[in-house]
């Protein structure tokens, strides 16, 4: 018994596709209707095409591996560079910046943690030891997994009313002993861009380094900018920006596992690389932790770029704009709902002084909603793509439904409904 269930005997082997599919549909019978706009995050469509096009891109070159991008698969290598390069002219980083294509915001957050201890290091004079990172309380818990492995300390800094980071909060905490200060663009849990401005101008006063965490928002935010949202500045023309982390599988809508991060010089990019050259086989650098990569991820992403370019990206930031901004006035309409910031992306968060959000969360749930919910303050979560444009009717509804619902005893969520994706 394993978890409560009986351990599966390896297979005798033998079965064919019509078996084995059928299994795998049947395994997946549970799953919440995603494609329905039921989950709150984890998928991430802009249409039919776009994934129809990433999903031919990624079975092309479903054998070959990234880690021999440019010695053994030249164009995987080629495809790479290319994406790479539309990443640093999205987000007007200076000649000599270089980026890296990982697979997932964790490790492109990770490299550049890395990175920022090594160059804190070899600052003459700088701690080695008892370093820290200082954040927003909103920062993404990737910091804290690079945190554990770094052996860093954490310090967050309060919000304003806005929910952004407070610059000067911040700006207290840092001391000798601060290797990296970051903000968020936009922060996960509300949706917001922090003060990137004011961060980039203590980075360079006090000498440390900045990263911005565009996981989110970096290969759609400058298409809400062309479109003419009023949007706080967040990358490379801010000079105080050393590097930028940015989702490829999240609003640039490319098959999973998809991720850079760039950095201003390559320099910094070099403190981020893996080197090792004690063992036998001589030595072995890699740009990323993980090793292999599949190569179909990078070729999935450079389809889905030049498939969607400026035109299709700027199409699809004003459709979730717009899409954004009918949610905010459909629920805001139902009577006690407020919203606990005003996003600058489709990351929202609203809540309630007069319902108990965690009783509506539950009768959500029994409507078959995946609900997903902040604590602090307490609120339902929803990270939106095209996905939810359709569904917004039905869950206005069935929200309505689950406030009235909410006012009898109910059951609370259960685990793993809260919290960060």
């Amino acid at each position: 018994m394993t978890g409560g269930t009986e351990r599966a005997s390896f297979p005798a082997g033998g079965a064919q596709w019509e078996d084995i599919s059928q299994r795998m549909a049947d395994f997946s019978a549970k799953d919440i209707d995603w494609r329905g706009g039921r989950a709150p995050m984890f998928v991430f469509k802009n249409d039919a095409t776009t994934q129809e096009i990433g999903l031919k891109a990624y079975t092309m070159f479903f054998v070959e591996n990234a880690l021999g991008g440019g010695r053994a698969f030249h164009g995987i290598g080629r495809m790479e560079r290319e994406v790479l390069d539309y990443g640093l002219d999205l987000l007007n980083a200076p000649e000599g910046a270089k980026g890296v294509f990982t697979p997932g915001g964790s490790e492109s957050i990770f490299l550049a943690v890395k990175a920022a201890r090594e160059s804190h290091r070899a600052r003459a004079g700088a701690p080695r030891h008892g370093l820290n990172m200082v954040m927003p309380d909103t920062a993404h818990a990737a910091f804290d997994k690079a945190a554990q492995v770094m052996d860093l300390e954490i310090r967050r800094a309060p919000l304003t009313e806005d929910k952004r980071v407070d610059p000067e909060a911040l700006r207290a905490l840092i001391d000798d002993h601060t290797m990296l200060i970051v903000g968020s663009a936009p922060c996960y849990p509300h949706g917001v861009i922090d003060p990137i401005d004011a961060l980039s101008a203590i980075a360079l006063e006090s000498g440390v380094w900045l990263h911005v965490d565009a996981c989110v928002g970096g290969w759609i935010l400058p298409f809400y900018q062309m479109n003419g949202a009023p949007l706080r500045a967040f990358d490379f023309a801010l000079p105080g920006v050393r590097s930028i982390s940015a989702d490829l599988h999240k609003f640039g809508f490319c098959p999973k596992p998809a991720s850079t991060v760039f950095f201003r010089d390559v320099a910094d990019q070099e403190r981020s690389v893996f080197v090792a050259d004690q063992w036998p086989a001589g030595v072995f650098r890699t740009a990323t932790l993980a090793g292999t990569r599949p190569a179909g991820a990078v070729a999935a992403a450079w389809a889905v770029l030049n498939h969607l370019g400026t035109e299709g990206y700027r199409k699809a930031a004003a459709r979730m704009a717009a899409m954004t901004d009918a949610y905010i006035a459909d629920i805001t309409a139902i009577e006690g709902m407020e919203f606990w910031a005003k996003p600058d992306m489709t990351l929202i968060n609203f809540g309630s002084r007069r319902h108990d959000m965690m009783n509506v969360a539950a009768a959500m749930m029994q409507k078959d909603w995946l609900v997903s919910m902040t604590r602090r303050p307490v609120g339902i979560h929803l990270m939106m793509s095209l996905l939810h444009e359709s569904a917004r009717g039905q869950y206005i509804a069935d929200l309505r439904a689950a406030i009235a619902q909410s006012r009898s005893d109910m059951p609370t969520p259960q685990s793993g409904t809260t919290g960060y994706a």
